[in-house]
């Protein structure tokens, strides 16, 4: 088996909207002495994609709907915040004072519909005012970006989106999938034999949030300026995967 290896791509600019993904990585890779190979996967963070995809919303033109205020009061957060994660769920799951947990419109829990304020600069107005929202589609994003690298390259990757969730059993934050394009989100290993001989039952490997996480260590949680990880010597084959797969249906999910 070959080595696992994450290397930073360093000195990708502030990205704003309209900005070319695409094209800004594989100046980068270039200029970083990255060349891809077959089977190479591009692993961004979240903030990028949605930044250059204007996702981009100040408070000041968000007007709160009652059931807004009502929640908002509740949970002890700006109702025009509330708003705007209500408008990005399916459904509120939980709230306390200082989080509400939402069914995203994807399809993952999270707090706060995934709408952060860090690192977040608009246009104009006070900085405090913008938010940032997740990308409409993470799925379509990294596919849009995964089919511009390969024609310009000629090599089959891999381009993950990546976020930091809270989890509801332990402390702290970690990287997650939430869109990918030419990974496996879940690989199988039902049937596979262990090293004693034992027919594995129910073991499927999260892969796609296995190496979120790994990446999510690279990029940092602060002001390392490291939103794009190259990973090469992913332990399972590519293939076309969509991030539904790793979707928990609600008639097993014990805890919902």
């Amino acid at each position: 088996m070959q080595p696992l290896v994450f290397t930073p791509v360093p000195n990708i600019p502030l990205i704003r909207p309209g900005d070319d993904l695409a094209s800004i990585l594989l100046d980068q890779l270039v200029a970083a002495g990255i060349d891809l190979v077959n089977g190479d996967i591009i692993v961004l963070a979240q903030k990028i994609v949605s930044k250059a995809e204007n996702r981009l919303v100040n408070l000041q033109d968000v007007t709160p709907s009652p059931g807004a205020l009502e929640l908002g009061t509740a949970a002890e957060k700006d109702p025009r915040l509330v708003e705007l994660m209500l408008q990005e769920s399916r459904s509120v799951l939980r709230y306390r004072p200082g989080t509400i947990i939402v069914e995203h419109k994807a399809g993952f829990v999270c707090a706060n519909a995934g709408i952060d304020h860090s690192n977040v600069e608009g246009p104009y107005g006070n900085p405090e005012d913008w938010v940032l929202l997740l990308p409409e589609n993470a799925d379509e994003s990294a596919a849009r970006i995964r089919s511009v690298i390969q024609e310009q390259t000629g090599k089959q990757i891999g381009v993950m989106i990546i976020d930091s969730h809270g989890r509801a059993w332990r402390v702290g934050t970690v990287g997650v999938s939430i869109g990918f394009s030419g990974i496996p989100g879940l690989v199988d290993l039902r049937g596979q034999p262990d090293i004693f001989g034992y027919h594995l039952r129910a073991t499927q490997v999260a892969a796609a949030d296995e190496l979120a996480g790994s990446a999510s260590l690279v990029m940092g949680q602060a002001d390392e300026r490291i939103p794009v990880v190259h990973v090469r010597g992913f332990p399972f084959p590519l293939r076309e995967g969509h991030f539904n797969e790793l979707l928990r249906p609600p008639d097993l999910d014990l805890f919902r």
